[in-house]
């Protein structure tokens, strides 16, 4: 789309939610609007007001605009990062898109792999931005732009969020505030020209957001679930009661054994680079389940960073203090009594004593800014030093070093400096990534009232007692929303999409894993220690270990390298 005079240029892929207050504004300045749509709003209000136009967009986005008297480029990424943005620059020339696969199909030669990003991912179970699988190619950060002028690039922020001062107001005013502006932020995202539906999960958030559209709706609200053929994994029960108290119409997909080798290639395929989230495979299924019907659906995304729901942000004042114990303790009694432990993988870590055991044994060795390590890390330092050949040895502490970074950008408590670190690292480069891949995977597009960055912006200076309180989190959002929760719902801990990863690594997907990490074909081997790769799957099929999510990510990674 153009301006009048066809001078700027965009590009466009998302969705602002407030186009009809910008076409309004636009209108009123005396522009001449060929169309109704978001996109044809930003070029008018770069007219105005240059590259911060962007600072004007309320949604999710990624946008390229091409200034042609100028002879410059504008690439935009939206503030949480819901949309990707690519780029190089070889040779004066600079590439972009939305997709790894448009770079490399434009380059005249495949870059090398980035081995750096590799042992990223080995930590994290995604590759952080700026970086990619790629030498030379790089992530546009969330609320970033990147102007290309003269051909030099110039990277800015334009946007960031503050934990302090915190609200002064009472509970009751603060919960008041909080369902207008849920109610708000969901009502927008119910401008649409298509039909809607809703991704129901069970758990808190997806049912706060299921409890709203049913507010505005005039009949009643399309829910989908996706769940397991194991039940200590399953949270449909949890939907259905969803459902049942909203009368919604309700559809739900169990995912089963056979359905799981052929996703892994169409997962490698649209994320273009190793990812190890397993919650992607039920949601690609649910999405593909949901497009049948509609092709917008809301989902509760982005409220257990926002209000702090996950169990590590109240685990971390006990890891804290752990770390401080005695060394007898910390390297070895508790690590002699997690050794002799039974391994207990069929259950989600959230439901087990014995997982959360076994999980101190790493609390020593990781940095305490880098809360999402402690009790997430796929490989610990240890473990990706024996896994990687010798000379493809790495900083041992660079996925620390990253984490921590982020934490002392922040200000604010121990909780705050936490969450803005989950709100810059794991929520663009992993829960994002895989819900914008997942859902465009099936042509759905995906909408998070939770990840309005007002609602980011007003979350984050609430005090620490309105988040947290003893072992339970999201204190605040629970309370405000009590009487649209089913009775079953309220007092649940977090489970999110738990995955039963280690019980499909020693049953169904064992062999198919073994041939791809030590199979003739397998691509692993120029990197990593054949011995370390057998002796993982033996140890994981034996249930001495369970390297359930190990082997998922060094799989994930095999069928990508392929």
């Amino acid at each position: 789309i153009a301006n009048e005079d066809e001078s700027v240029w965009i590009v466009f892929n998302g969705e602002c939610y407030n186009y009809p207050e910008m076409h309004a504004e636009l209108e009123r300045r005396g522009h001449r609007l060929a169309t109704k749509s978001d996109t044809e709003c930003i070029v008018h209000f770069y007219e105005d007001e240059g590259d911060d136009c962007i600072k004007r967009l309320r949604g999710m986005f990624a946008f390229a605009l091409w200034d042609d008297k100028r002879k410059k480029l504008l690439l935009g990424r939206d503030r949480l990062g819901k949309k990707p943005m690519y780029y190089t620059i070889q040779n004066g020339t600079i590439y972009f898109g939305s997709e790894l696969s448009a770079i490399l199909a434009a380059l005249p030669h495949k870059p090398e792999i980035n081995l750096e990003a590799i042992d990223l991912y080995l930590s994290l179970q995604y590759i952080p931005d700026p970086h990619t699988a790629y030498q030379g190619i790089y992530k546009l950060p969330p609320a970033h732009t990147l102007v290309w002028e003269n051909g030099a690039a110039r990277i800015q922020k334009y946007w960031d969020y503050n934990y302090l001062p915190k609200h002064t107001a009472s509970e009751d005013e603060l919960i008041e505030e909080l369902r207008a502006r849920l109610r708000d932020a969901v009502k927008m995202r119910l401008l649409s020209e298509r039909p809607l539906g809703a991704h129901l999960s069970g758990g808190i958030d997806s049912s706060i957001i299921v409890a709203l559209m049913s507010e505005f709706a005039s009949g009643p609200v399309k829910t989908y679930s996706a769940g397991f053929e194991e039940q200590n994994f399953t949270e449909l029960p949890y939907a259905r009661a969803v459902a049942q108290k909203y009368s919604t119409d309700h559809h739900e997909f169990t995912l089963t054994y056979g359905d799981i080798p052929a996703t892994l290639e169409k997962l490698a395929y649209h994320f273009g680079e190793p990812f190890a989230d397993a919650s992607a495979i039920p949601l690609y299924h649910l999405s593909v389940m949901t497009r049948e019907h509609v092709t917008v659906a809301l989902n509760g995304d982005g409220g257990d960073e926002d209000f702090a729901g996950y169990q590590r942000y109240w685990l971390d004042g006990f890891a804290n203090a752990y770390a401080r114990a005695p060394r007898f303790l910390t390297r070895s009694l508790i690590p002699s009594i997690a050794n002799f432990l039974p391994d207990n993988s069929d259950r989600p870590v959230g439901q087990s004593l014995i997982n959360g055991i076994k999980r101190l044994e790493q609390i020593p060795e990781i940095d305490r800014r880098a809360s999402i390590l402690r009790w997430g890390s796929y490989f610990s330092p240890r473990q990706r030093s024996a896994l990687w050949k010798p000379e493809f040895r790495f900083d041992s502490a660079n996925a620390q070093n990253l984490l921590a970074k982020q934490f002392d950008s922040a200000q604010g408590s121990y909780l705050d400096k936490t969450l803005y670190t989950d709100l810059h690292t794991y929520l663009p480069g992993d829960l994002l990534v895989k819900a914008d891949r997942m859902t465009m995977a099936a042509s759905l597009e995906g909408r998070s009232p939770f990840l309005d960055h007002e609602i980011v912006e007003w979350s984050a200076r609430l005090p620490d007692h309105l988040k947290v309180k003893g072992r339970s989190g999201k204190y605040l959002l629970k309370k405000a929303f009590a009487k649209e929760l089913p009775d079953a719902i309220k007092g649940r801990g977090k489970q999110g999409f738990g995955i039963p990863v280690s019980a499909w690594f020693r049953g169904p997907l064992y062999d198919w894993s073994k041939q791809m990490l030590l199979g003739q074909g397998s691509s692993l081997h120029q990197w990593f220690d054949a011995g370390v790769l057998a002796k993982l799957i033996d140890e994981h099929k034996s249930a001495r270990v369970d390297h359930g999510k190990r082997l998922y990510a060094l799989s994930m990674l095999g069928v990508w390298a392929k």
